[in-house]
């Protein structure tokens, strides 16, 4: 398993989230960001998901 983080600016004034994702392959992490972000409703914020090596995942600003 491959730790991700994902983090979410703007959930609320001023402030981000950041979350911690283990998944197998940047598929399985890109499926659980997503996942994460719908339950959040946080899919028109702006967030990242990278990899413990700094690759971008995902992004949306």
């Amino acid at each position: 398993m491959t730790t991700y983080k994902l983090t979410i600016y703007g959930l609320s004034e001023g402030e981000h989230l950041e979350e911690t994702v283990e998944a197998s392959s940047e598929a399985e992490a890109k499926e659980r960001g997503n996942k994460r972000l719908e339950e959040l409703k946080a899919l028109d914020a702006t967030y990242r998901l990278t990899s413990s090596a700094g690759k971008l995942i995902l992004f949306h600003s």
